[in-house]
């Protein structure tokens, strides 16, 4: 990324020059203290509408960089996401270095907590389509690993040093990187499907594993050491989820999990439906979340589009989130008693959670999956006699979360098969990604709805649950206080619901409003071209993290000054739970790691995309 080939008077999406844009960074502590390290010549400035603040960084300087901001005295400790952009169709990049790929980091730091994201920094590395190699930093970042292995398996980018870059989510026989704008994004794009026999024996024989290849040995000059398949298909992985063990008995010596089984390109989706029509799709990420799922990318997209909703929307969307909050703890807690050995309690959980639907349903018209939520707003206003149906749960839930604890968190096998069991404390956590109730079972109190409050979280009050132990009892315990606190939101949501519009009076507000499109034929052809072909969001980058169910998740998205979108890019939570399991469950036993998956709370929907 050569200095001299920079224009530092074009303008940006906000027609601020480039060198405008290097003294206003200044604003933001962290852009200070890297141009007092690297100066201005090497650290370039990028305004974005999330108010992230953005700076591009030499290869060469990128360890560098990452490990002067993990070292700081208030250090960016976490490596939040890894990713890459494809920039060579983008038409709206002025005010950024050249680049015909990008790779990101996206940093954050626990201890900073001043307002505009100063607990956030994105660095970026510029390259050439001909030259895509870097420095990999897992020597930095621990959970760096599966990241830089997704970069490479999606975009072809190449990341020297790495312990072992191989596919993740694509099969291993895979050819092309599917995140590249040369590759097909439909199927009838591709050559016609065959499987004869010969090829349907190289898949399989892919699929077999070769501990040498990850630098495991078979045996000792004592003991053969037994490989294990655990899955892909068992009803203890919670999914389509492969994890082999290396077994000295029963002792797990050493593991690998495999991922992708379930991958279905929903980054890659995005590049071909409006900024409306995705909705849905983010549904099917974590697909316990339903709504919560859509939370952090309308606001993405609100973000670009400069959108501020009425505050009647925002109580609705908090309270329609905590009760799916609510409804994947109760899943979480039926599944988690059940694998370390209890059978009634899930039935009773089913139970409670089938009552939430019931409020779900009546409130949006759908049970699991409403994609309810809209650009400026929700799909419609709350129905007549909302209030009795969530009075019922709220009445209801609190006497049955006494009997969980009393049936099943007291229960002596249950704390026999948890307390103590794969347990990782707040440094080791922050280390691989880990978020949410892994996070917070550690002792660290962090939760987005009080650090960093959005769709108005800071007028509701509430406790964020925390223990000490961080093994698999303490992340159950934290997550039943959780429904709790959530039942408390509801209650506030219920008795201090604002009047007003259920969406914003805004021209990228999408649909628009039904009922203007009956005054005139313009406004008829403005709604049929919303609805149908998309509101064309301005160019810009924007990103919103939320406390998900399972962690922190989140979406960063690109418009080209389009009505798709041309890069969005998901940051699921329990894609880095599940890298982290081999440095957990080393050295434990096959029963410890059951009770370990259980404790995680991940589906592989939200691991895969």
């Amino acid at each position: 990324m050569p200095t001299e080939a920079k224009d530092l008077q074009a303008p940006d999406a906000n027609g601020k020059s480039l060198g405008d844009s290097l003294l206003e960074g200044a604003e933001y502590d962290v852009v200070r203290e890297l141009y007092s390290r690297f100066g201005t010549d090497i650290c370039d400035f990028q305004r974005t509408r999330d108010g992230v603040p953005t700076v591009w960084v030499p290869r060469d300087k990128i360890l560098e960089v990452l490990r002067f901001l993990k070292q700081l005295p208030q250090p960016f400790s976490m490596l939040f996401d890894l990713s890459a952009i494809d920039e060579q169709l983008r038409n709206y990049r002025q005010g950024q270095p050249p680049s015909e790929f990008t790779v990101f980091y996206h940093l954050l730091s626990l201890e900073r907590t001043s307002p505009s994201y100063g607990g956030d920094v994105r660095v970026k590395v510029a390259l050439n389509a001909d030259d895509l190699n870097l420095p990999s930093a897992t020597a930095v970042f621990a959970n760096a690993n599966w990241y830089e292995r997704e970069v490479w398996d999606l975009f072809g980018i190449t990341f020297a040093g790495h312990p072992h870059l191989t596919r993740i989510l694509m099969p291993l026989y895979w050819k092309g990187h599917p995140l590249r704008k040369s590759y097909p994004a439909r199927a009838t794009e591709f050559d016609p499907f065959f499987l004869d026999a010969a090829k349907q024996d190289a898949e399989q024989e892919s699929l077999r594993f070769k501990p040498e290849d990850w630098g495991m040995k078979r045996s000792t000059a004592d003991e053969d050491f037994m490989f294990l398949n655990l899955g892909p298909n068992h009803p203890s992985a919670h999914g389509a989820f492969r994890i082999v063990l290396q077994l000295d008995g029963e002792e797990i010596v050493g593991c690998v999990p495999d991922i992708g089984y379930h991958h279905r390109g929903a980054e890659k989706m995005a590049e071909r439906q409006s900024w409306h029509s995705y909705i849905p799709y983010t549904d099917r990420i974590d697909y316990l979340g339903g709504v919560m799922n859509n939370l952090p990318y309308v606001l993405a997209v609100e973000q670009l589009a400069g959108i501020k909703v009425p505050e009647r929307v925002e109580v609705i969307r908090v309270m329609l989130a905590e009760f799916f909050r609510i409804s994947s703890h109760l899943l979480f807690l039926g599944t988690y008693v059940q694998d370390v050995g209890g059978m009634t309690p899930i039935f009773f959980m089913f139970t409670d959670r089938q009552k939430i639907f019931d409020v779900i349903e009546a409130i949006t018209g759908f049970r699991m999956h409403p994609a309810w939520y809209r650009i400026g707003g929700v799909a419609h206003d709350l129905p007549k006699g909302w209030e009795k149906v969530v009075r019922t749960v709220l009445d209801w839930m609190p006497k049955r979360l006494k009997e969980y604890e009393k049936a099943a968190f007291r229960n002596g096998i249950l704390r026999a098969r948890t307390i103590g069991v794969a347990q990782y404390n707040t440094k080791e956590a922050i280390e691989w990604g880990v978020t949410g109730a892994g996070l917070r079972a550690t002792g660290m109190n962090y939760d987005l709805r009080k650090k960093r409050p959005y769709s108005g979280y800071d007028r509701f009050e509430f406790d964020v649950p925390i223990a000490v132990n961080g093994d698999a009892y303490d992340r159950a315990i934290v997550r039943i206080e959780e429904i709790r606190q959530s039942l408390r939101i509801i209650e506030q949501c219920l008795n201090n619901m604002p009047a007003g519009p259920y969406k914003a009076d805004h021209p990228l507000t999408c649909p628009p409003p039904k009922e203007r499109m009956l005054q005139d034929i313009e406004t008829l052809i403005t709604h049929f071209l919303a609805v149908s072909w998309g509101p064309v969001m301005p160019a810009g980058e924007s990103s919103q993290m939320i406390e998900a169910t399972k962690g922190i998740n989140s979406y960063y998205l690109i418009s080209d000054a389009s009505t798709m979108s041309y890069r969005t890019r998901i940051r699921t939570p329990s894609f880095p739970h599940l890298q982290q399991i081999p440095s957990v469950i080393r050295g434990s036993m096959i029963p410890d790691l059951i009770a370990y998956l259980a404790s995680i709370d991940f589906v592989m929907a939200d691991v895969d995309r």
